[in-house]
């Protein structure tokens, strides 16, 4: 996906219902309060050597850059959201709300602003060494 296809699918996310159960069609799950999409996915690299793995990170990291600038464009400074202590609190057997719940396996900070009541929320993460990078868009209502 290019740059104007990912503004277009956060625009379409922001403005759609959210379902009363969780489901998920595509790259999108749904649920009540949010919406994620995987606006990204590499390859996973179980055989990858480090350089590879590197040169993947610098490719969505550049991506997420970009993608921040335009969004802040639209809506000024994100503020930057750390879901440590979501992730900390997941493994303690702890409850955490979606989509913070799944988020915060494998992306450990998001840029994220308010807009028309919701949030919004973009990052990239990858769960373990062997696993993809995502660079993903999450909107939900509430409070992060």
């Amino acid at each position: 996906m290019t740059l104007d296809e990912h503004l277009t699918l956060i625009d379409r996310l922001r403005l759609r219902e959210f379902p009363a159960v969780p489901g998920r069609s595509g790259m999108v799950e749904s649920g009540p309060g949010y919406h994620i999409a995987g606006l990204r996915v590499s390859e996973e690299f179980w055989d990858a050597d480090a350089v590879e793995v590197a040169e993947a990170e610098e490719e969505f990291t550049a991506e997420l850059t970009a993608l921040v600038h335009a969004l802040s464009l639209r809506w000024g400074a994100p503020e930057t959201v750390d879901l440590t202590a979501q992730l900390e609190r997941s493994a303690q057997g702890l409850s955490v709300r979606p989509p913070l719940d799944a988020l915060c396996g494998y992306v450990p900070r998001m840029h994220g602003w308010r807009v028309q009541g919701r949030w919004i929320g973009v990052g990239v993460g990858q769960g373990a060494r062997e696993l993809p990078f995502q660079l993903v868009a999450a909107i939900g209502e509430g409070v992060v």
